[in-house]
């Protein structure tokens, strides 16, 4: 059985009012065309809905039962269409991230302020993962954008730069005569190598500038943390090599210090990742940390 949902309507505002002209005033149509909704729907149902009486009307026994699941019915309709329209004004929902930790901390923590500020109901959901899983977790909608350095392999993804990243090794005060001279790659494999883990892009990355200059590499110490490598730095270990936006602040307080090299380092892109064809809402989110990196 199919009914036209306007009878419903009708219907339900016919049984509040007990009044057919009445309902027609508050339905913004006819009173013949209220009564034409009901004669259709008591067809169609084939029961007696109301009883007709001098001043109007009253359910019967079969239309209480119909009212009854209809409200219940019309007031799941009307928190779907508020939900909804919610939705769409980005005012619920959610977003999955995923990240690597340097990343995190110093470039995207800005963003999601900012987007969390602007649209406060929208849940974010973060994780600190390498490249390859934050790659196949977006590939496989677990994930709705990914944070990772550029180039990569995933035709199927879209790919947004966001920012060119100068890297760079730094030291504390015990190798600070270091920093006044441009070294050798042979000159930086004597100083212990303070490095993210093995399989990390900015690793591997690094592992490549080394082996194009005829040297392969290896850490003295390996972590899967920019701030302990840092840490580690300024405690004289060695040299990290690190993002040098990460460290803006240790070298203003001279905390840190950038070893300059006679091969330069190339930047890496930091980009943006998305599956095809988002929703409005992570549009949204890939809009603002767009703008956000592009500002001054």
């Amino acid at each position: 059985m199919q009914v036209n949902l306007e009878f419903y309507k009708v219907f339900l505002k016919a049984a509040e009012t007990g009044n057919l002209t009445q309902a027609a005033v508050e339905l913004h149509m006819t009173q013949p065309s209220v009564s034409y909704a009901i004669g259709q729907l008591e067809k169609s149902t084939n029961l007696v809905l109301f009883q007709r009486l001098s001043k109007g009307v009253r359910l019967t026994s079969e239309g209480q039962l119909l009212y009854e699941s209809l409200s219940k019915a019309f007031q799941y309709l009307e928190l779907a269409e508020q939900q909804i329209q919610s939705l769409n004004e980005h005012k619920i929902g959610s977003i999955r991230i995923g990240s690597t930790g340097g990343i995190i901390k110093n470039m995207l923590m800005p963003g999601l302020d900012k987007f969390r500020h602007q649209y406060p109901g929208i849940r974010i959901k973060l994780l600190q993962a390498k490249t390859s899983e934050i790659l196949t977790q977006v590939e496989q909608n677990k994930l709705d954008i990914g944070f990772v350095y550029l180039p990569i392999k995933a035709p199927n993804l879209i790919m947004r730069p966001l920012k060119s990243m100068e890297n760079g090794f730094v030291v504390g005060e015990k190798f600070k005569s270091l920093s006044e001279m441009p070294l050798t790659t042979e000159q930086l494999l004597e100083i212990p190598l303070l490095l993210l883990s093995s399989g990390s892009t900015t690793r591997i990355f690094l592992e490549r500038w080394f082996a194009d200059h005829g040297h392969p590499i290896s850490a003295d110490i390996e972590l899967n943390s920019i701030d302990r490598l840092v840490d580690f730095a300024k405690l004289g270990y060695g040299a990290a090599f690190v993002g040098t936006s990460f460290v803006e602040k240790e070298l203003e307080r001279g905390e840190l210090f950038v070893l300059h090299t006679r091969d330069r380092i190339p930047a890496q892109e930091l980009g943006m990742i998305t599956r095809k064809n988002q929703t409005p809402l992570i549009l949204s989110f890939t809009e603002t940390l767009s703008a956000l990196f592009k500002s001054p």
